[in-house]
């Protein structure tokens, strides 16, 4: 199988100054056209650590892919440290690139300085990867290190990068060969990394040779379960079934599914609407579940019930419940769910009361405990509401990622019943 290493290039990645969201960008393509990923490397900007970096990476895998240091300003190295490391005798001008250069500087009136026209200048030995988006042009090197593999070279400004990926990716399939490469996700919610393994552990072991399994936990997605299988067309269809049938409800979509994704398609399957009070979680389940394009068709809005007045005036809590059991009690939450569900006229909401942290907690009332709520308005105008209590012990903002996530699935497992 064709393998690649990717390399991030500047020091702004070190010092965690930028997110690299480059790397993952081309591993996902790469992915596409059946080339695999060994690893992703960061270089710093000492012309010497990425010559020797890449030298290493070349002789390790058929592909290398580097993103950053194209840039006008001193700083900006690579494309020296690219041309002593393919042996080049000195640089030529790109027509293309520089023609791109004029007309970007000239549309943003901007005058052209040597700086820009230099970077039109390349290593002798590359092949250009005209970057219409901005100065800097993409570069390929081929037939380098022990094994005669190729080198290509990205400017490090996201969009530009990604811009070029189309083209990459053709080059890359024109001169290697490459293998399928299938995937099928299933999305889980509700059972712990470990204890979903010990429950499907039969199945996991029982996988054809050529299928992997692989285990991807995130606080506010679930637990997602990738089947793999390299260099063979499989459909999954078999083992589908067999994680279906094991997990049942627990599984709530396939792919980049995420709750409110699947929220909102059972909401829209029922013709029904939805909307949230929340204090702990501060707007989070509003905020999570308005990311999905077209939610206005089922999501009404939320109540940020933050105070005590809040959740009394405007929810219609009871005072006499918070005296007796506390804002963060099941009885506070049931009526808050009750409450934004009357107030907003849905046929279902979610609601939460809890403690975030980093303080507020006490030997009863632990940081990371919250009380959530989902409620139904059933046909005969009455509202049925079922509760849970959660505890976890992470910070505050994983905190709120938890509850959030945890009140929507209780929403979902509301809506399916």
């Amino acid at each position: 199988m064709t393998t690649a290493i990717i390399c991030t290039i500047g020091d702004e990645i070190l010092i965690g100054q930028i997110v690299d969201t480059n790397s993952s960008a081309i591993a996902r393509e790469l992915n596409k056209i059946g080339v695999q990923v060994k690893r992703m490397v960061s270089i710093g900007d000492d012309r010497g650590e990425i010559i020797n970096s890449l030298t290493e990476c070349l002789a390790e895998c058929d592909i290398v892919i580097t993103t950053g240091g194209l840039g006008p300003t001193k700083d900006d190295i690579t494309k020296d440290a690219l041309r002593e490391l393919s042996g080049a005798q000195g640089y030529r001008l790109s027509k293309g690139q520089l023609v791109i250069i004029e007309q970007i500087l000239s549309a943003r009136g901007i005058r052209m300085l040597e700086a820009n026209q230099n970077q039109a200048m390349v290593p002798d030995t590359c092949e250009v990867l005209l970057n219409r988006l901005g100065t800097a042009p993409g570069m390929a090197f081929h037939d380098l290190g022990p094994n005669g593999s190729s080198l290509y070279s990205l400017p490090g400004v996201p969009f530009e990068a990604i811009g070029l990926l189309p083209t990459l990716m053709g080059d890359i399939c024109d001169r290697f060969r490459t293998e399928k490469i299938s995937h099928r996700t299933l999305v889980t919610f509700g059972i712990p990394e470990s204890e979903l393994a010990c429950e499907i552990a039969d199945i996991e072991d029982s996988l054809p040779s050529h299928i992997h399994l692989a285990y991807l936990p995130n606080p506010t997605i679930g637990v997602r379960l990738r089947l793999t299988s390299f260099g063979v067309d499989t459909d999954f269809e078999e083992e589908v079934a067999k994680l279906r049938g094991r997990l049942g409800n627990a599984i709530y979509g396939e792919g980049e599914d995420t709750l409110p994704i699947a929220i909102g398609r059972l909401l829209k399957e029922r013709g029904a609407t939805m909307a949230a009070a929340e204090s702990c979680t501060g707007g989070r389940i509003s905020e999570l579940m308005t990311a999905v394009a077209g939610c206005s068709e089922y999501y009404y809005g939320s109540v940020t019930s933050y105070d005590n007045s809040v959740k009394i005036g405007t929810l219609g809590v009871n005072p006499d419940t918070i005296r007796q059991h506390g804002a963060v009690s099941e009885e506070c939450v049931r009526e808050m769910a009750e409450g934004v569900l009357r107030k907003l006229g849905t046929d279902y909401s979610v609601a939460t009361s809890g403690i975030a942290g980093p303080g507020g907690g006490s030997a009863e009332k632990p940081v990371g405990m919250a009380w959530l709520a989902a409620a139904a308005r059933k046909k005969d105008g009455s509202v049925e509401v079922v509760t849970k209590c959660v505890r976890f012990a992470s910070n505050r903002a994983v905190n709120i990622e938890r509850f959030a996530s945890n009140a929507l699935n209780l929403l979902r497992l509301k809506i399916l019943q």
